[in-house]
């Protein structure tokens, strides 16, 4: 890592002072000892083991890349505040992500399918373009050739009426801090994988999506921005499955969801 650039040691000890902190404070906070901390603050780690890294990240709430990257000391105080308020240019899911991908003959991106035997291996192989070069490819003529598009499979009945089976094109967003309400999307996150969920940005908030399943049988929850590495907005999906007749209770599944989603849109613009 190019040394020139590599403010961590001068960032935590200037967060831990910000926070009037001493290494013994902080050093219980993180649950490790006050020697660690000190060893990190007086630079003797060349390479922070990632395990501390985001331990760090985690209890200071700024991204990796800002304390790696960024030397903290020379911003003004309204730019760290806006940095502690959760607009950190790194987790808003650009800047520093580079997608990995492949080109056509004419120099145009392909669109990638992720195969279902592959899906546990994306996980670790999703920034390797050694693995995204050994992964089907395609295109089609109603995607616009100026946005990268990629199909995922789905596993499970989350998003019903989507079809278990399914293959969902979806458009990388390198930006997540305009991710609008219930968006569909492809999630790729440390701890579950590949997801297909109705996204809800909270960056400002809590730093942190909202996911949400069209499934009423699954509760949504919350995800740290830092778990997650790649979002991708729906576009389109094709399953080889005919849909069969509607189930009354499906149907009745979806007349209260209409029913809600009324509602709802009823009580905002009541507001």
């Amino acid at each position: 890592m190019d040394n020139t650039s590599f403010f961590w040691s001068s960032n935590l000890k200037f967060l831990r002072n910000r926070m009037k902190m001493s290494q013994v404070a902080l050093a219980e906070k993180l649950d490790i000892s006050r020697p660690k901390v000190n060893t990190h603050e007086n630079g003797h780690v060349k390479n922070p083991p990632m395990a501390d890294m985001v331990l760090f990240s985690d209890f200071f709430r700024m991204s990796i890349d800002t304390l790696v990257k960024v030397d903290l000391s020379k911003l003004s105080e309204l730019k760290l505040r806006d940095l502690e308020a959760g607009n950190d240019v790194y987790l808003k899911g650009g800047s520093i992500r580079i997608l990995a991908t492949t080109v056509n003959n004419d120099n145009r991106e392909n669109v990638e399918l992720v195969p279902v035997k592959a899906k546990a291996g994306y996980l670790s192989g999703h920034s390797d373009p050694g693995f995204i070069s050994k992964l089907p490819v395609f295109n089609l003529p109603q995607l616009d050739v100026n946005r990268k598009y990629r199909m995922f499979p789905t596993e499970g009945d989350s998003m019903l009426p989507v079809p278990e089976g399914a293959f969902v094109i979806a458009e990388f967003l390198q930006d997540w801090s305009g991710i609008k309400e219930k968006t569909p999307c492809i999630v790729v996150t440390k701890e579950e994988g590949i997801s297909f969920k109705l996204v809800t940005g909270r960056i400002k908030e809590n730093r942190s999506l909202l996911l949400e399943s069209l499934n009423s049988l699954y509760e949504p929850y919350e995800v740290d921005v830092m778990e997650v590495l790649e979002v991708w907005k729906f576009h389109s999906y094709f399953t080889e499955n005919i849909p069969g007749p509607m189930s009354s209770m499906e149907q009745m599944g979806r007349d209260v969801r209409e029913i809600k989603a009324t509602l709802h849109t009823l009580a905002k613009k009541e507001k």
